[in-house]
């Protein structure tokens, strides 16, 4: 027996089963999606543009030189006086090249790098969250599939022996040993089980539509999915776990601490700033000046210049202030919502795991529902085929053995796609944790300090 067969055990529809020839398995879904879907792209560029902001910082540190250069016609000019030097030009070119190096800030680059690296951070961890959502939703696509699949062959299934049901009451019901009632209960049958094919190929196809918005193509051949890895054997150890690998808390610890760098770059703004400075100027008459006092004054000539700059806020109307406060105010913001992320997170893990064991536990029981309802309708075909029982007796437990069947299905799907959800909210089920090929993990421009 296959591990197919052996996953639907108990359940007539080997003719749904997929065949193994260029089959697609859970982790090639989940490499499709991590390739293709636009969720994930967007928080990509969500990271560059949070590492753009550490050049974009360190830039107010670094020297920087800028040239000029003017060139200007002189349209009105005064007469020299007698005996006078006339130095005023008719036209003249004039070119600058200016430095500026900070000095000194009292601290407001190296906390505006230290918050853009902060932020870099929490949005890779932003990305870890975006990854766990979208697998948890990939692999609860892909379950549905496989689940939708199997309840349109049980009820096409059903169909088949509905058909037969009622040809054999018609026959049954010209040979004289049943009457008109049961071939009508028997149509009535068919008429149920034919509709409710036709609801169950509708979901299917609605699930593989989800199928393809999260993965990027049609679902074809799915196997079933491997086994879970360890899983926690209480909600304290799932408790614990998340607490320290959570990316929804990684990413809010990291922003409080970035909170925390603003701050410095908040009260650096009251203190002084230092710089040196330099500049090198040339400049050019182009031949305009009068002959008599060109050569006495110079047609052209260079200039430059070397020395220090002191900027110090003495009245900027409480602005820096303001802004301190502000940045105390966002750091509050950020610490509670650390806070929250614990909290929430903490009774997202208790309420995964809950799920989890409620659909395990439920499994066992629907598959012990289904073993049952197996020996009372083949009890009841017999019964009814000696005339002991009722057509409507036969009907009732074809039925009740489908509806035993999908709620197996429903079951196996459930425990399997909450596991994963607990495995998500733990911090176990980003691109790293699913073994993808290194070469496919998104490499981040900025490492983080």
């Amino acid at each position: 027996m296959t591990r197919k067969q052996a996953y639907f055990a108990g359940i007539a529809i080997c003719a749904i089963l997929p065949s193994s020839v260029s089959a697609e398995t859970l982790q090639q879904a989940l490499e499709g999606a991590y390739r293709n879907n636009p969720t994930i792209s967007a928080q990509r560029a969500s990271i560059r543009v949070a590492e753009e902001d550490v050049p974009l910082a360190r830039a107010a540190g670094m020297p920087t030189i800028d040239g000029s250069a003017t060139y200007q016609e002189n349209v009105l000019t005064g007469k020299p006086a007698p005996g006078g030097f006339f130095s005023n030009p008719d036209r003249q070119f004039v070119g600058q090249l200016n430095a500026n190096v900070p000095v000194f800030d009292f601290g407001g680059v190296r906390g505006s790098m230290s918050a853009a690296k902060a932020r870099v951070e929490a949005s890779h961890f932003g990305l870890n969250k975006t990854e766990g959502d979208l697998f948890s939703a990939v692999v609860g696509a892909y379950m549905d599939v496989l689940r939708d699949e199997a309840v349109v062959g049980l009820n096409r299934n059903n169909v088949d022996v509905m058909r037969y049901t009622v040809k054999e009451a018609v026959d049954r019901r010209r040979a004289g040993s049943r009457g008109p009632t049961d071939v009508a209960q028997a149509e009535a049958r068919l008429a149920l089980a034919e509709s409710q094919m036709e609801t169950a190929g509708a979901r299917l196809i609605s699930s593989k539509e989800q199928y393809i918005r999260l993965v990027g193509h049609a679902a074809e051949n799915l196997e079933l999915p491997p086994p879970l890895p360890q899983m926690p054997s209480s909600p304290t150890d799932a408790v614990e776990t998340a607490l320290a690998n959570n990316p929804e808390i990684a990413s809010a610890r990291v922003q409080r601490t970035a909170a925390g760098f603003d701050i410095d770059v908040a009260r650096s703004q009251a203190y002084p700033k230092f710089s040196a400075i330099g500049g090198i100027s040339q400049y050019d008459y182009l031949g305009s000046l009068d002959q008599g006092t060109g050569p006495r004054n110079g047609d052209r000539g260079t200039t430059a210049f070397v020395g220090v700059t002191l900027k110090m806020p003495i009245l900027d109307g409480g602005r820096s202030g303001a802004q301190t406060r502000q940045a105390l105010a966002k750091q509050d913001v950020a610490d509670k919502q650390a806070f929250d992320a614990e909290g929430k997170v903490i009774a997202e893990a208790r309420s995964a795991f809950a799920t989890w064991q409620a659909a395990t536990h439920v499994t066992d029981t629907a598959q012990r529902g289904v073993t049952a309802n197996q020996q009372v309708l083949a009890g009841m075909r017999a019964e009814v085929s000696a005339g002991l029982r009722p057509l409507l007796d036969q009907l009732n437990a074809e039925q009740e053995l489908l509806n035993a069947q999908v709620t197996m299905l429903t079951a196996r799907r459930d425990a399997y796609v909450a596991g994963f959800a607990l495995l998500a909210v733990m911090g176990k089920a980003d691109a790293a944790d699913l073994n993808f090929d290194k070469a496919m993990l998104y490499q981040p421009t900025v490492k983080p300090d």
